[in-house]
């Protein structure tokens, strides 16, 4: 569209406006451009505010995690230290982007966690998807004789309450990874660049955190990790909501931890269920990564791919409709404004 400078009247003239000199329409119309889209405030600047919201709960967590000598790495997790963890950090970021539906308007639900749907048909389809992904991995692992299952790690009432523990703590993990990479970021991210682009960002970075958080980790972990958070995403897109990511991050993570007793992500188990070896070459069981880091991992994550995309055909989720937040109204209202030719 093509704008042109010609002499305002009085009426045209900004009210707050005492210089003798006014910006031209080309100036004005450039300062709209950088700030406000179709979208209303641009995507790049919703997301610094929003990642500016979160930057500072973080870092008082951080300065407490220091002071109280808890910023090294555990190795090994019980269920109740990293169900309250992830509780304290799925808090702060549910209330950070309650602020943001406010700013822009929209209703919670946007962001992909639709309350009226929690743990429903969409869940429990993932939790299913997320189980039979890690058994069938583990079981072609025993096929090649990299797996082996020793026998039960816990008795009596000590298998009910790690179930109850780990089942709350690993929930918590799902709902606030999937949440903080593929909520209010995919969604802000794609009204930007679009869905796949935005999933493909997304992902990298999601890959590079578990890299950076593991040492160990391997390329193959890595790509593994990648096309996790890939797969993750096709179950927002198919299904328009993040039950499905959360029901089947959860039950993966339930069956490599509690479950089958072996690392996930590095992470050693801890009161799982039963005790297992892994053995062999780590590009087949991923060593002391964990099956993520074997070559078995992206395999099986691809053909679910395909097995989900051939049974769920429709794009469910909700592209960004073009709304006006009071930020952009505000600022929009303070320059003057352009003429088309």
């Amino acid at each position: 569209m093509a704008f042109e400078n010609r002499p305002e009247t009085g009426e045209d003239m900004p009210s707050l406006s005492t210089g003798p000199v006014q910006p031209g329409s080309h100036l004005s119309s450039g300062l709209r451009s950088i700030f406000a889209g179709q979208n209303g405030l641009r995507a790049g600047w919703r997301l610094l505010i929003f990642l500016a919201l979160l930057s500072v709960p973080a870092a008082v967590l951080l300065v407490i995690a220091r002071a109280s000598g808890s910023g090294a790495k555990q190795v090994t997790n019980s269920p109740f230290a990293v169900g309250a963890d992830e509780a304290i950090i799925f808090l702060i970021l549910c209330v950070v982007t309650w602020v943001m539906a406010k700013i822009e308007h929209r209703r919670w639900s946007e962001y992909g966690l639709p309350l009226r749907q929690a743990l429903r048909k969409d869940f429990w389809v993932g939790s299913l998807l997320g189980f039979l992904t890690i058994s069938g991995t583990l079981l072609i692992m025993f096929l090649f004789h990299g797996f082996r299952v020793s026998g039960l790690a816990l008795q009596g009432t000590a298998i009910l309450t790690a179930l109850f523990g780990w089942s709350i703590a690993l929930l918590l993990v799902g709902l606030f990874e999937e949440f903080a990479f593929r909520g209010y970021v995919q969604y802000t991210l794609a009204s930007g660049m679009g869905f796949w682009p935005a999933a493909f960002l997304v992902s990298g970075v999601f890959g590079l955190t578990h890299f950076i958080a593991d040492t160990n980790e391997n390329v193959v972990g890595s790509v593994a990790v990648v096309m996790f958070g890939l797969l993750l995403c096709l179950f927002l897109r198919r299904t328009g909501n993040l039950w499905c990511a959360v029901g089947f991050h959860f039950a993966y993570d339930w069956g490599e931890t509690f479950f089958y007793g072996v690392p996930n992500s590095g992470i050693v188990p801890y009161h799982n269920l039963f005790n297992s070896e892994l053995s062999g070459p780590r590009w087949l069981t991923g060593g002391m990564v964990g099956p993520e880091a074997g070559i078995l991992t992206p395999i099986a994550l691809l053909a679910v791919a395909l097995v989900f995309s051939r049974y769920h055909r429709e794009n469910r989720y909700q592209i960004l409709k073009p709304v006006s937040s009071p930020v952009t109204s505000r600022m929009a209202s303070s320059l003057p404004q352009a003429r088309p030719s």
